[in-house]
């Protein structure tokens, strides 16, 4: 796991642009704080700064191979959970290694086939080669969007980079966001491609993208597709559970320390209890953490969301697989911390809007940090098996939107209406959404036969699987890199993907609840109390003195007029806000968090904004 970057340029010898390249390779180190590398060649220009999990001594990047016709140079991040295979094929086709990476299997593997290797990788991965026999860059990301990649073009190349910053670092680059990019910030529709700062793009999951001297072109290898499902229900189930088998198995490969995140949901009660019955085989023990917020569980209250605290389904999962557990307690003053606030920005590069959800997972990955490198997750098991509210809401699933989007504003409100209302005229946030929903359910394939009613839960599924997880996968990768953690995602491996979201909606829900695939296939393995929990999402305080912070800090803001972030704030809503009684809710925070976060933001960027 790691940070990339880096600069083709047809009309420039990049060997002369060292400082730029630096510039760029050093805002990765958060990624990769234990080794650096740069390599540079006649237009190309290559950044890499590693987090070492597989052969540490051996999988020093950037990677090359010489061969009679030039060079082939990579900067990889991620993990080819298939490596191994791989390296026996490639082996046998006459291939040497110098190391036990997995780097450098995915390197000899562009040299045997080209960009087609990226159809044979399992894993999570966002690399980037350049081929000196053919004088040509080729991107490629791995299908799910798990790892992040953005690309600017040049007038005579391109900058590249796992995150905007390195781009922003270099001085082609001025950091500009316009309407366009404005609307996209504050409406959670993730358009594919889009990356808000004007002229920069996201590298699309599931595509290869070659830059050469005649341009930059796109190859899809892989999008989601529809399938007749022909298993009955005791093979569907057993199908699951023999593909989570293997995959948790591949991702507990590691030469670092590993453990993982348990909230006391189905999905990482599942994970962490397959991780442990596969590591004591070898007399291991699985080591788990939680989150959990000062005097939470004691004083817990329900609301529609979140029904229990998750402490106690925590500590049964941990009980019965026998992990060596550790919770996570988190105060008032960490969460409300503006220099946690500032990191959370740095990390995203822009103000997206989780509020105590990112600073509190921030948190979370850093106590991780100090006792291990890799940890799994049960992120994506709700887009992949239907875990959602939505997905039972009768509203939500007939809504003509996102239907993510008509939780929100039941749950949370409307984060935009602290904007100034003639940004706001200008941004039309509703048309923007409607045209992106148009836009994303235009092509979704129905199956010869399926009902009304399955077409619409197929359109669901599709939409949580290629919009709204990767929102999520990317700031759960944010979150994670920004202390040098690698999170690996067992959900979002592509086979159990595919499979499920071909399985009807009568299959995944055949007992009426949410992710009934799941829950019986890891049945075994679950204690009776988290096998009859209903979802609960990842936890927010309900500390109202978290909120009064906020509103603390929103005062101090009220007393700079000067400041820029009221181009886009209008001051007495955030006065409004300022003054708030409510305060144990998302929704009663919301405003807040949202102003405070595009404060840092400009503070740290200093964007140039397009109003007009």
């Amino acid at each position: 796991m790691c940070g990339i970057t880096g600069w083709v340029s047809f009309d420039r010898d990049l060997t002369t642009e060292t400082r730029a390249l630096d510039a760029m390779t050093q805002t990765m180190a958060c990624r990769g704080p234990d080794d650096r590398g740069t390599w540079s060649e006649g237009p190309a220009a290559l950044g890499h700064r590693r987090l070492a999990i597989i052969d540490l001594p051996g999988g020093r990047q950037p990677m090359t191979v010489r061969t009679p016709a030039g060079t082939v140079a990579m900067v990889y991040s991620g993990e080819a959970y298939n490596f191994t295979e791989l390296r026996r094929e490639l082996v046998g086709r006459g291939h040497e290694f110098t190391t036990d990476s997995d780097t450098e299997v995915v390197l000899r593997g562009y040299v045997e086939w080209g960009d087609a290797v990226a159809e044979r990788l399992n894993g999570m991965y966002a690399f980037a080669v350049w081929d000196g026999r053919h004088d040509k860059l080729v991107m490629i990301r791995d299908r799910m969007g798990i790892k992040p990649f953005y690309l600017y073009p040049t007038p005579d190349g391109v900058l590249f980079g796992s995150e905007p910053k390195a781009i922003l670092a270099n001085p082609l680059v001025r950091p500009r966001v316009g309407l366009d990019g404005l609307r996209e910030l504050f409406t959670m529709v993730k358009t594919p491609g889009h990356a808000v700062w004007e002229g920069m793009r996201e590298v699309e999951p599931g595509t290869v993208v070659t830059v050469d001297r005649a341009g930059l072109r796109t190859r899809t290898y892989w999008r989601l597709q529809t399938r007749p499902h022909t298993d009955d229900r005791d093979t569907t189930v057993a199908t699951v559970r023999e593909l989570l088998d293997d995959i948790v198995r591949r991702q507990l490969v590691a030469d670092v320390p590993r453990c993982t995140l348990l909230s006391g949901g189905l999905d990482s009660s599942a994970m962490t209890a397959l991780a442990a019955r596969q590591l004591a085989v070898h007399g291991e023990k699985v080591r788990s953490f939680a989150v959990d917020f000062a005097g939470r569980t004691d004083n817990f209250v329900a609301d529609e969301l979140r029904g229990t605290p998750d402490t106690p389904f925590v500590h049964d999962v941990a009980r019965l697989a026998r992990t060596d557990h550790q919770d996570i307690v988190l105060d008032v003053a960490s969460l409300a911390d503006p220099a946690v606030r500032e990191r959370v920005i740095r990390a995203r590069d822009l103000p997206a809007g989780f509020g105590d959800m990112d600073t509190s997972l921030l948190l979370l990955f850093r106590a991780v940090r100090d006792q291990s490198t890799v940890a799994l997750s049960g992120e994506s098991a709700d887009e992949v098996f239907g875990g959602y509210l939505q997905f039972f809401d009768e509203g939500a699933r007939t809504a003509d939107t996102f239907p993510w989007l008509f939780q929100f504003a039941r749950h949370f409100g409307d984060d935009s209406d602290v904007l100034r209302a003639d940004l706001a005229k200008s941004l039309d946030l509703d048309t923007y959404v409607a045209d992106a929903y148009r836009s994303a359910v235009t092509g979704i394939q129905r199956l010869d036969g399926e009902s009304d009613f399955e077409y619409r839960m197929r359109r669901m599924s599709h939409l949580h699987l290629t919009r709204f997880v990767r929102a999520l996968l990317d700031r759960k990768d944010r979150m994670s890199m920004a202390v040098g953690l690698e999170v690996r995602v067992p959900f979002c491996d592509h086979r159990l993907v595919e499979y499920v979201y071909n399985a009807p909606w009568a299959l995944k829900s055949f007992d009426g609840r949410e992710k009934t695939l799941l829950r019986e296939a890891t049945r075994d393995v679950l204690p009776q109390s988290v096998y009859d929990r209903v979802k609960s999402p990842y936890p927010s305080t309900q500390d109202p003195e978290y909120g009064r912070a906020l509103q603390d800090q929103v005062k101090d803001l009220l007393a700079r007029p000067d400041h820029r972030v009221f181009d886009l704030v209008d001051r007495e809503k955030a006065d409004r806000a300022a003054r708030r009684t409510e305060l144990s809710t998302q929704a009663g925070r919301r405003g807040l968090e949202r102003t405070l976060d595009l404060a840092h933001w400009i503070d740290l960027y200093d964007p140039e904004l397009t109003l007009s």
